[in-house]
Formats: structure tokens, sequence, C-alpha cells
């Protein structure tokens, strides 16, 4: 299990951005502070994730808070599918695409408590054209699945993903750290699963 990410200092970078510093890695991009419920640092009654990406691939660890509690000690399973939906989402930017949910299904496995922390896996499964399918899960800090999701994002175009970029501060910091986040034609991870493309590759 990876160590809990460092607590953000500066509220002028992204907690993306943090994120990438705490891993020892370069980030590919700067994200501006925003409003998000998930990962905005600005939204005090939110999440504020710290997100991580990898190729093809996004993941996060966050202590669900006890106001996010449905029944007595249990979080709501609103929030995990909240964290499911981000870690996805957050995927297709890793690897220079943005998206939206066009649906998304979760299958709810065991109770997550309140107080504790939890980590949020989304990847990459199959890309046609400008639908990107994608499977997530939420573990315990003992492996356990507490729910997985399959969703399919729909890619924006090229106008609407610049004004997306404007609006939040994308900034690309070089070539080559945005190529290392590209989309491979085969991710391996833990889930196991790789990406193919619409020719079925």
């Amino acid at each position: 299990m990876t160590s809990e990410p460092s607590v953000l200092q500066d509220q002028s970078v992204s907690r993306v951005d943090a994120a990438a510093q705490s891993s020892g890695k370069a980030p590919a991009f700067d994200f501006e502070p925003h409003n998000c419920f998930a990962c905005g640092e600005l939204n005090e009654h939110g999440l504020r994730l710290q997100l991580h990406l990898e190729p093809g691939r996004s993941w996060t660890e966050v202590v669900i808070d006890k106001r996010f509690e449905g029944w007595v000690g249990v979080a709501h399973g609103g929030i995990l599918a909240t964290i499911l939906d981000e870690v996805m989402a957050w995927s297709l930017v890793a690897s220079d695409n943005w998206g939206v949910t066009a649906r998304m299904s979760v299958e709810f496995k065991r109770p997550a408590r309140v107080a504790t922390t939890v980590r949020g896996e989304g990847w990459i499964v199959r890309v046609r054209r400008r639908l990107v399918e994608t499977e997530g899960r939420v573990t315990d800090v003992d492996g356990n699945v507490l729910a997985e999701a399959e969703a399919t994002y729909l890619i924006v175009d090229e106008d609407t993903k610049r004004e997306l970029q404007a609006r939040y501060g994308y900034r690309v910091r070089s070539v080559r750290a945005l190529a290392e986040s590209a989309m491979p034609q085969d991710v391996a991870g833990r889930n196991g699963a790789g990406v193919v493309d619409e020719a079925g590759r």
C-alpha cells in the first residue's frame, strides 16, 4: 500500500501536481485550484482527493470523513461512487484526453467504514473512437475490495478540450513529460487489463 500523500501547503498549485511531486515523479502538467466536489481543494465541503496519474490509469487515497456517513459508521455509497468516477475520469487525462461520464455502474462488495483510509484506482480498458471504457475499484488498507465499477466516458472535441484547459489553467510542463503520461497500447497493472483500441488490437 502506498503511503499517505503529503498535505498540500501551497494553495496556488493543484492537488494533482502535489500528488505527483509526493510520488517522486515530475508532473506532466499544472492544474490550478478549483471547486470540484471530488478533487477541488477550494471546496471546503468536498473530498479534496489528491490524484496520482500513471499511463492510462489514476489512483488516490483518502480518509473518509464522518460527515460522509450513511448508516452509522458506514460511508455513504454515493461517496464511493464519486471516488470511482473521479479516478476513472482522470485515467483519461493521463492519456491527454478529457471526457465526460456517459454511464457508470457500481457494484458494492462490503461496507466502507468512516474515519478509515480507502484507495481508489481507475484504468482504461478499451477505446472506441470517442468512447473510452474504464474500470475501477475501491479497496481498504488490507486490500479488501469495497466497490467495483465500470464506466464509459465520451471524449470531448478539441475545441471543448482547449476551453476546459484554459478554464482550469491546464499547462503542459514539457512535451516529454506529457508523452510519458500518454496512453500505452497495453496498460499493465494489478487489474491485469490491457487497453484495446477501436480496431480490437
